[in-house]
This record gives structure tokens, sequence and C-alpha cells, in this order.
């Protein structure tokens, strides 16, 4: 009997994003589907499939030609004279510029309008995907700061979205909830480390994310917590990172595994010590950071 071979790192990505029809996507392609047949073999209708591959993407689970490079500043100088025409002659960017005014709630300068242009011109980007990326730009600085984004930080997310290929409303939804469902997960994980009342700062964010990245269940988590805080007196970061990548390494995935080494002689769980100069130099960076 023939087998397929599928990763425990893909299957846990798949049911993360919480679609049927990318997990059904996926399971086909690996069977050996063709990529050109997928649709009709599926049954899918286009808004579907086009979800479904999406969702796929932003996974990383869909094999395609290597992404374009795209450095913010690279874009043509546009003038005043650019900005004009377009919104004497481009009905559709005069609708987008209005559409923007509108999400952000202020009028945009001439700019702003210049980097708005360049969006279109030069990014390539529909003017419905840009105003979808302009209202999720600001649900996200709305949660952080309570602030609108400026139109440097959307075009900072609008490159990234040119990169990897976020051109469609359908690959732009996949692209939210993928974010939405990781946000969730980091929440849960602030919420197991006891963090509440305050925001992670940029270095705590990076072990935070690295950790998701493991996709460690809830229980192993707060293990290393546990043990974290018993051998070093609280919460410390490096310490609890070196606990989850040894066990990452193992190839640990339960409580039950970690506890069964742990009673193992010689793998008696170490009494409490202080930070070493490493750990002790890592926390201070991250208080710095923060």
């Amino acid at each position: 009997m023939d087998c397929v071979q599928l990763q425990r790192s893909d299957i846990a990505k798949l049911v993360a994003a919480a679609s049927g029809d990318g997990a059904l996507l996926y399971l086909y392609l690996q069977n050996g589907g063709a990529e050109e047949a997928a649709q009709q073999a599926l049954g899918l209708n286009n808004t579907r499939f086009s979800c479904a591959m999406a969702t796929l993407r932003q996974l990383g689970l869909w094999q395609e030609a290597q992404k374009k490079h795209i450095t913010p500043g690279e874009r043509p100088a546009y003038s005043e004279k650019d900005v004009m025409s377009a919104m004497d002659t481009d009905g559709a960017f005069r609708m987008l510029y209005g559409e923007v005014q509108r999400v952000l709630g202020r009028s945009l300068n001439t700019e702003e309008l210049k980097i708005l242009l360049g969006f279109v011109r030069y990014l390539g980007l529909p003017a419905e995907v840009i105003s979808v990326l302009v209202s999720y730009c600001k649900d996200i600085s709305r949660q952080r700061s309570g602030r609108n984004p400026s139109l440097r930080a959307i075009e900072k997310e609008a490159y990234a979205w040119a990169e990897q290929g976020i051109d469609t409303l359908e690959a732009a939804a996949a692209f939210i909830h993928s974010q939405n469902i990781r946000r969730s997960r980091l929440y849960q994980l602030m919420n197991l480390l006891q963090i509440r009342g305050r925001a992670l700062t940029p270095g705590e964010t990076r072990y935070a994310q690295s950790w998701l990245d493991m996709d460690f269940p809830d229980d192993v988590v707060a293990l290393a917590y546990e043990k974290t805080c018993i051998n070093t007196g609280g919460m410390n970061w490096p310490y609890m990172d070196k606990i989850l990548s040894r066990w990452k390494e193992a190839g640990y995935r339960t409580v039950a595994q970690i506890q069964k080494q742990d009673k193992k002689p010689g793998n008696a769980t170490p009494v409490q010590r202080q930070p070493d100069a490493q750990e002790r130099a890592a926390v201070a960076r991250l208080m710095r950071e923060g």
C-alpha cells in the first residue's frame, strides 16, 4: 500500500489555519495531484479555490517561483504633476484616494498621495487590495498605540504584501486570517506567562514568536515556564528559550515525554540558580528595548 508522508509541522500549520479547503488542496497535491487540475478535481468554485491556494501560500506550503525582493525607497520619484494627472485622468485612483481618506479620517497631503500612487503604479496592487491593506494597518495600529497609522507605516506593509504576492482579495483575506490566528496564539502565550496589562517588548516578541513556531502544546509551554521560575527565581526569557529549544531538538512533544526523561538517572531538575552572564546580558537587552 502506498503511503503519503506528511510533515508534523505542516499538519500543525493547517490545523492552526482552520481552512478546510486549504487542507483538502494540500492533501490533493501531496498525493501527486496535478496543480492545473486541482480546482476541478476538488469541485471548488473560483473563490474557494483562490482562498485555498492563498492559504497554502501564507503557510509556506505552496511551491512557486522565487519571490522578487522589493526594498522600500526603490519606487520611482513621483512628482506633484504625476499625482495631479492621476487624480484628473484615473477614476479608480481618485476613488481610492477618497476611500483611504475615509478610513484614516483625514485628508492626505501631496507627499502621501505620492506614496499612494506608488502602491498602484510601482507595486501593482489593485485598488480594492490597497483599501483592505489600509484598513488592516489601521486596525493593527489602533490595537498597539490607539492611533491611526502614517502612510509611511502603511507603505512598509504594502511592500511586504507585494513581495509575498498578496495582490488579490482572496490572498489578502488568507493573510489577515493567518495573522489574526497568530495574534490570538500570542495573547494565549502571554496569558500562560502571566503577562497582562502591557505589550511585549521587541526582544520578548522575538522569543515569543520563535516559541509559537515550535508549536508546543500549552501544557508543555506552561511546564517550561514553571521550570524557569523555579530554577531562576522568576521569568527569564533566555533561560526558558534554552529549555524549549532543547525539548524541540530532542523531539519531545508532550509533558509525559519530558517528565519521563527527567526521571532518568542524571536528569534531575537542577536546583535554583542565578542566571549566567549570557542570560543576564540578554535580559538587560530586553529591558533596554522595552
